[in-house]
């Protein structure tokens, strides 16, 4: 998706981000019944950008992004310890929605409510115009980025979109056996996408 032309002030929108209660009423209504708390990471010197889905559980009580296993498994792919990962001032991490949708009836993750992109995103983005790479987590994120609804078919024609944008499938060990399966994934995509990863973190300009 094209970014627009206007830079915000990235201060400003993370201030309005953190207390947004749009969902408010949506979250009310989940089996987890919880309220807003949207985990804002993001400052206008970043130059990788993380967009995934939503926070889960664990992040929504921590507040840090990727507290969790998937966020294990997300810095191995990228070649980041743990303070790197974190460092606002390099890395953007800005999911499809900024709170924990919570879990339905049955236990199972909820999709990102789309009022939160089509509120937000397009803002952010402006805000942060030294972003030199993308790496798009998830079929939600690519939708959004590429177009794109197929994860696999697009991890798949990752050549396509880089060295600017990495689309991945989602680090969650549910996806463990597809990663076994695929094993072009560890051996291709990883080797590049850290070798960007440590140019853009590196870079001084």
């Amino acid at each position: 998706m094209t970014r627009p032309d206007t830079t915000e002030d990235a201060g400003r929108i993370a201030a309005e981000i953190a207390g947004c209660r749009l969902c408010a009423g949506r979250f009310a209504v989940t089996a987890t019944a919880h309220e807003p708390q949207p985990v804002v990471w993001f400052r206008p010197r970043a130059r990788l950008l993380l967009a995934g889905q939503a926070p889960g559980a664990r992040v929504h009580a921590s507040g840090r992004p990727f507290t969790d296993r998937s966020g294990d498994r997300l810095r191995e792919w990228l070649g980041l310890d743990e303070a790197a990962f974190h460092d606002r001032d390099r890395v953007a991490i800005v999911p499809m929605a900024f709170c924990f949708p919570g879990y339905d009836a049955k236990g199972a993750d909820l999709p990102p409510p789309p009022i939160c992109a089509e509120t937000w995103r397009a803002r952010v983005l402006a805000a942060l115009p030294g972003v030199q790479l993308t790496v798009l987590i998830g079929g939600t994120a690519q939708r959004w980025h590429l177009g794109t609804r197929d994860v696999k078919a697009t991890v798949a024609a990752w050549r396509d979109h880089a060295p600017s944008v990495f689309p991945l499938p989602h680090p969650s060990w549910r996806n463990t056996g597809w990663l076994k399966a695929n094993p072009w994934f560890a051996a291709e995509v990883l080797p590049a996408l850290r070798a960007e990863v440590r140019r853009v973190m590196n870079d001084r300009a």
